[in-house]
């Protein structure tokens, strides 16, 4: 099946008051696994490359590219191709041409005017190569970097800055921090609900939740139906992949073969994706 563009498919979760999930690629057995959830699911899917992942692959994106791509092209379900927390410009600028169509561009942590001034030159350049650009307002906690936590008084969205900041910076969705944290390792985050329908009444385009794996199933479906649409994984595929690999060796201490141990956490990473897209799908 060929790529589907992300803006498609988030356009057309915002127009059936659903959600889409886009989970993080990080090897070839992410991607390779979160095809098989996706699948098995029945579900879209988004595969996102974040630019951590591609600093771990010393500064290539292409490769890693190309196999996500490959992996999309032979799904039996609408996927999507997404750069994502993109702060490097000249990788921003790598997007198009190697096959994605959507960029999350990062001016986070730069202070408001410069985030603007930013953000909107990265919408123009996207609009120009045909990209959709999603970028960021508040704060979602769990960054090495992060200077407070998700509950800080005054890191959360406000919404009628988030209208003033879409106005002024021509993206086509906005991440929004709600109370969700990104790493999260225990699934407790508990998501200010009125928050959200606040933002969706305000942001003209779609609002999207990062920091996913720490937040349980039942906060999640309230979320989409305040009014989030694309939903980030990462840390989810992580915990089950690591557990996998780590439960194998230690139990077969002499196994070299890393087809042995990679095989199963490829599973449990469809096994994760599968259980997400069914929790969202309800």
């Amino acid at each position: 099946m060929p790529l589907v563009p992300t803006g498609e498919l988030v356009a057309h979760a915002a127009t059936e008051r659903r959600s889409v999930a886009a989970f993080n690629v990080i090897t070839l057995e992410h991607a390779e696994g979160i095809v098989m959830g996706a699948e098995a699911a029945g579900r879209p899917v988004i595969l996102q490359i974040s630019e951590n992942a591609v600093r771990y692959h010393k500064g290539q994106l292409l490769p890693l590219a190309l196999a996500a791509a490959s992996m999309a092209r032979s799904s039996a379900v609408e996927t999507a191709l997404h750069l994502d927390h993109v702060t490097d410009v000249e990788l921003l600028h790598q997007a198009a041409d190697c096959g994605f169509s959507s960029v999350m561009f990062d001016a986070g942590a730069l202070p408001y005017a410069e985030n603007v001034s930013a953000t909107a030159d990265a919408a123009r350049w996207a609009h120009g190569a045909g990209l959709w650009l999603e970028a960021e307002l508040g704060y979602v906690g769990g960054k090495p970097d992060s200077p407070a936590s998700a509950h800080t008084a005054g890191v959360r969205t406000d919404p009628a800055e988030a209208a003033e900041y879409v106005a002024r910076t021509g993206v086509d969705a906005l991440a929004v921090a709600v109370g969700s944290s990104h790493a999260m390792t225990e699934r407790s985050a508990a998501l200010d609900h009125a928050l959200i329908e606040r933002l969706r009444d305000a942001v003209p385009v779609p609002l999207v939740l990062h920091g996913s794996s720490g937040v349980p199933d039942g906060e999640l479906r309230s979320a989409v139906r305040a009014g989030i649409v694309k939903i980030n994984i990462g840390t989810a595929l992580n915990i089950s992949l690591t557990r996998v690999v780590r439960d194998t060796l230690d139990s077969l201490p002499a196994l070299t073969d890393p087809r042995k141990y990679l095989g199963p956490a490829r599973d449990a990473v469809a096994g994760t994706v599968h259980s997400m897209l069914t929790v969202l799908a309800h």
